[in-house]
């Protein structure tokens, strides 16, 4: 039995593209032999839908797109599985299923609806989907297959000590007699899922005695970013099969044979190494979803906004990206030797706008309204607002995006200037913690041979928005943020906790958790950011704004 796991990259809502490209990978998979090919989860319509699911012409067109699939394979000798979004029975009230077909010979030949509906962190399909009330078997070749959409193999009580719900699909079609599980999923990336996956679906397995292939999504839609690492595991949990991380691939496996060299694809072993990669292909995902082909990034010679241009880099390619040093009173001259020396190494168009006088104008025009009061954090800011300016005005001409520079621990505790230094419509690395920013930043002067300068590495981290000023002025040092803060944005610890933990002062850690609860108001305003933690600011992260519960 040969089956090709097709790892695809779909885009939300581009129906005759998503078919077109389904096609092309199924057309590839006869050619290498196989005999079924396996898509990932909503492979149809792209992965999350969202709200486009509430509207009647997304689910028509859905079902005309799913008949042309079916025609333009009419005459291969291949089976396809296909994640699509159905039409319900509205027992529920709800107008749609998450649901999967296989196809041959231009005609449906078995559906399956998903019966689990996660409603956590980044997930929302219970709000959408009408949840199944029995799966059956699929019968192929003389092989009874349990066929599942994601969720529905994630709830295995053998591996977790708490189940999410009370029925286990793959449990009840084993049950039924399945000889082998085929899992098709949109299982988005962060730090440890890879490893999480395969340590499931290998106590599947084992515990089940059957085969399992594992589809996965590839590609970034919005927020979420999809690492594929599709598999297949013999029976005893073994790997025969293994698809790359975060790009396409068609891999072809035997489940009945030993796995061959071709069908076992390299992949990043190193985790930080698979973070990098993410945040390229989010990045590149996203400008070119959203219709975008260049970017624009302000440049202030600092590690965040260095980071950021070499991942431009990565993703849209030297070529397309415009990086802007905006000098103010405040700037040292090393800033701009960094930002300039960094724009030759990468090879990027670098610019240089100043600031000076247009900060000189406005501390004119408010000084009638500002007489009495002494400067403060208002004048800072009006120089992150001005760049802020500046940058969109550049998009605006030119037509490129702006890609924010912020970190995860500035954005956490609001260290940073709404509608200044967060202007922008794609923010690259909010979800990377500061400490994990030179890591990366590392990783990315081994694929540009030391674009980002030594000295921005060894100089400490500055806003240079006042004399002499250092982010430790108003922050502790990033390595004891970074862990009071995974503490309490990502592990939900309290404060006590927390400061047991680390053996860090009480006092400061309620300081930091304060910060972070008081500008959950900035980041609801704040460019969408790539998720590649347990939990990052963003779709997964449901905090009031208007509250007043203290830790």
């Amino acid at each position: 039995m040969r089956i090709a796991l097709g790892q695809i990259n779909t885009t939300v809502g581009d129906l005759s593209g998503n078919v077109v490209l389904m096609v092309r990978a199924a057309q590839e998979a006869v050619r290498a032999g196989a005999e079924l090919i396996v898509f990932p989860e909503l492979s149809l319509n792209g992965y999350p839908p969202r709200d486009l699911v509430e509207k009647p012409s997304f689910l028509d067109q859905t079902q005309d797109a799913l008949r042309r699939l079916a025609i333009e394979t009419t005459h291969m000798p291949i089976a396809i599985v296909c994640g699509y979004v159905g039409a319900s029975e509205e027992r529920s009230g709800k107008r749609a299923i998450n649901a999967a077909c296989v196809l041959s010979r231009g005609q449906v030949i078995f559906r399956q609806q998903k019966m689990l509906l996660p409603t956590y962190d980044v997930f929302d399909e219970a709000r959408y989907f009408e949840s199944a009330d029995h799966q059956q078997l699929w019968t192929w070749k003389g092989r009874k297959i349990a066929l599942t959409i994601c969720e529905d193999a994630w709830n295995d009580k053998q591996y977790w000590s708490r189940q999410l719900y009370e029925r286990d699909p793959v449990e009840e079609l084993a049950a039924a007699g399945a000889e082998m599980l085929i899992s098709i999923n949109a299982s988005p990336y962060h730090m440890g899922k890879r490893e999480l996956r395969r340590e499931i679906f290998a106590t599947t397995a084992r515990t089940r005695n059957i085969p399992v292939v594992y589809v996965n999504q590839v590609g970034g839609n919005d927020q979420l970013v999809f690492d594929g690492t599709s598999f297949a595991l013999n029976a005893q949990g073994e790997p025969i099969a293994e698809a790359p991380s975060f790009r396409e691939d068609i891999v072809i496996v035997d489940v009945n044979k030993a796995p061959s060299s071709a069908a076992l694809r390299a992949s990043f072993a190193d985790e930080e190494e698979a973070v990098y990669e993410a945040l390229v292909l989010g990045t590149r995902d996203y400008i070119r979803k959203c219709g975008f082909h260049s970017v624009i990034i302000g440049l202030s010679g600092g590690i965040d906004s260095s980071l950021t241009a070499a991942i431009a880099v990565d993703a849209v390619g030297k070529e397309n990206v415009l990086g802007v040093a905006m000098p103010g009173p405040f700037s040292s001259d090393h800033s701009i030797i960094d930002a300039k020396a960094m724009a030759e190494n990468l090879g990027i168009r670098f610019e240089v706008a100043s600031i000076s006088a247009g900060y000189e104008t406005m501390v004119e025009t408010l000084g009638p309204v500002f007489a009495g009061r002494t400067a403060d954090v208002t004048e800072e800011n009006l120089q992150s607002r001005l760049r802020g300016m500046i940058l969109m005005a550049l998009s605006n001409k030119f037509g490129s995006l702006v890609l924010t520079t912020g970190n995860k621990s500035e954005l956490a505790v609001g260290y940073c200037t709404l509608y200044g230094d967060m202007c922008g419509g794609l923010a690259v690395i909010s979800d990377v913690p500061k400490t994990l920013v030179y890591r990366l930043s590392r990783i990315s002067n081994k694929r540009h041979t030391g674009a980002i300068p030594e000295s921005v590495f060894l100089k400490p981290p500055s806003a240079e928005l006042r004399p002499d000023q250092k982010d430790t002025d108003s922050l502790p040092e990033y390595d004891v943020l970074d862990r009071i803060l995974k503490g309490y944005v990502e592990d939900l610890l309290s404060p006590r906790q927390i400061a047991d933990g680390l053996d860090v002062p009480l006092p400061l850690v309620r300081e930091i958790v304060n910060k972070v609860d008081r500008n959950e108001y900035k980041r609801q305003q704040a460019a969408p950011g790539l998720k590649v933690t347990t939990k990052a600011f963003g779709m997964g992260r449901r905090i009031p704004i208007a509250q007043k519960f203290l830790e």
